[in-house]
Order: C-alpha cells, then structure tokens, then sequence
C-alpha cells in the first residue's frame, strides 16, 4: 500500500488531493449530518460550486444521500470512511512527521492526527478521539487519573468509548474550574470522563484563579484537602497545553499585566506558570490543583494541543520533561518544525 502511494504521488498528485477533499466532504457530513450544502461550505471553505459537483459524485457512488432535511452519509459511506483514515495517514507521511518531531521536540513519544485544528473543528474531534483511546490502553487497575479544563479536554471526554477497563478507577480535575464555560470546566470533564469508563470522581469546588489569602482559607476545608491529596498523588495526568495570552485572558489579568507577560517573551501557560519558548518561567499567578512539581513527579503525562497558533506553546511546554507523550496535530507538528529549524 505505501508503494503504491508513493507511486500515485509521483505520477498523479491531482488524484490524491482530490482522494483527501472528498474523505473530508463524507467526513464533515458524518459529524454533522443532516447538513445541508451552504453549511458544508462553510465548514469547508469551499465554493459551494465545487461542493455541489463533489457531493454529486458522492451521491452517484452510493455514499451519501441527499434528502429535504440534508444529507446523511450511507452504511457505504461510512465504511469508506474507516477505510479512507489509514490511507491518509500514509497519504500525508504522517509517521515520518511523528518521528521527526519526536526528535525535534526531545519527548518519549509523539502523535499526530492529521489536519489543522485551526482551521477544521474535526480535527479537534479527531485529536480527543486518538487521545482517549490512547489513554485507555494505559489504566491499569487502581489508578488515579487527572484532567485539566478546555475544549480540548472536553473533546477527549466526549470522544472517550463507553467501557469499563480495569478495577477502582478514580477521576479527578487537576486543577480548579477556570472560565465560565460549563462544559469545559475541568470538573465536567472529569464527571463525564468517569461515567464513561465506569469510574468514581472527586470534584474540586474552587476557581483556579483564587488569590492567597482566600487559597489559605480553602486549604483548611476536609473535602478540598483530600482532592489536593489525590491530585498530589495522580498516575496519568491529561492536560492541555495552552498559550501564555489566551489563558492569561481567561484567568481574568490585566491587560497591563498580558502586555507584560508577552513582552517578556511568555508563549505558554500550564498550572498557573507562564514560559518562554525555552521554557524558563516567566512569572506564577497563585492557582488551586497541581503544581509544577507535581507535573514534573506524575509517572504518565499526556500533553494535548493542536492548531499553527498553539507551535510554541507545544515547544515550550515539551521542553518541561522529557518522558511525556504529545498528541498534536499536522498543523502544528509542521509549524514546530519549521519554527526549530
């Protein structure tokens, strides 16, 4: 199959490109069926000419239907779908770019979807489905497993196959609720993370951006404690990596404060720290939930993010430790490469 590839790329490169603009056609309508042509436009960002000649097609081979609601993808198109997700894999050498950015970024291992979340929500789909799969391979009974707040995050939770996997399983949010976003609360993401795979939860009532005297007051209540306990004690942890400006607005500083962060360099946030892209700290807001030290002393960590804007941030955050896996996808695996050569 991979000589073959290499062969079509060769000869008929048109072939392939067009093999990937209708995988993303059935792709989109599946996800979010029943759509209609302006709205796949839309989606796509592409003309809705072209959409109508493409869907067209589709129709003709039996993979998607068109009906007065919209159009729903059939059983056909469906399986050529799961057939399609391998062969674009290899189409785009996906492998290749996970090696290289394995070594460009000097981490234990590397996964890419392929796509850019920056310009394509389903890839963001994508990267909670590779991510929850993937964390679903390592619990083992007994574990303690943390997860962070935002959309990414979220995406893992809901893209997370129903099923028991091993024997008292415990959820927890690694850090308190930030934003106002109900569904991307870290707390919500633990609960529903939990329910699917049939596992207890702790929540941690305390907003992240809490300042000291208040943190110290907390600190004392019995509930809070033992969910610092267990989150001090966490053997995966799941966080998205995120960038120095974005969770600098959400954790509501001034923009005095951002206008300073940013001058100085900072490109990342995790756990309340803020970094360059070398990863050297550039300042620590008072957060509740896992400290630096904590992240470095977690045996698993899988850190998530995607999208060109999120390049240095990933470079930053990866430079932290080196025994972590990092789920991206193509667009910013491409950009950090190219950023660190």
């Amino acid at each position: 199959m991979t000589d073959l590839i290499e062969i079509q790329k060769k000869i008929v490169p048109e072939v392939l490109e067009l093999l990937e603009i209708r995988y993303n056609i059935l792709r989109t309508i599946y996800y979010n069926q029943p759509i209609g042509r302006r709205n796949l436009s839309h989606k796509l960002n592409m003309g809705e000419r072209g959409i109508r000649t493409e869907v067209n097609i589709l129709k003709e081979q039996g993979l998607l239907n068109i009906e007065a609601t919209g159009m729903y993808i059939t059983e056909d198109g469906k399986k050529i779908i799961n057939a399609l997700s391998g062969v674009i894999y290899q189409l785009k050498g996906i492998t290749e770019l996970e090696d290289k950015l394995k070594k460009v970024l000097s981490v234990e291992k590397v996964i890419i979807v392929p796509g850019n979340s920056d310009n394509n929500s389903l890839v963001l789909k994508d990267m909670g489905k590779t991510t929850s799969i993937y964390l679903k391979k390592l619990i083992k009974d007994n574990n303690i497993i943390g997860i962070t707040g935002g959309s990414t995050m979220a995406y893992v939770a809901n893209e997370m196959p129903i099923g028991k996997v091993a024997n008292e399983i415990l959820i927890t949010p690694a850090r308190g609720g930030l934003g106002k976003n109900v569904e991307t609360q870290s707390n919500s993401i633990a609960a529903k993370l939990a329910k699917k795979l049939d596992a207890s939860y702790r929540l941690l009532h305390i907003p992240d951006n809490i300042d000291k005297v208040a943190l110290d007051a907390v600190l004392t209540i019995a509930d809070v404690k033992e969910v610092l306990d267990l989150i001090a004690n966490m053997d995966i942890l799941v966080f998205g990596m995120g960038r120095a400006d974005i969770m600098a607005e959400r954790r509501q500083l001034s923009q005095e404060k951002i206008d300073k962060l940013i001058g100085k360099g900072a490109v990342a946030e995790a756990f309340g720290h803020y970094f360059n892209i070398n990863g050297k700290e550039i300042w620590e807001s008072p957060t509740v939930g896992l400290s630096l030290e904590g992240f470095q002393k977690t045996p698993t960590v899988i850190g998530v993010a995607g999208g060109e804007k999120k390049a240095e941030a990933i470079i930053s955050i990866a430079s932290l430790r080196k025994n972590m896996t990092i789920i991206t996808d193509e667009g910013a695996a491409r950009k950090i490469i190219n950023i660190c050569k």
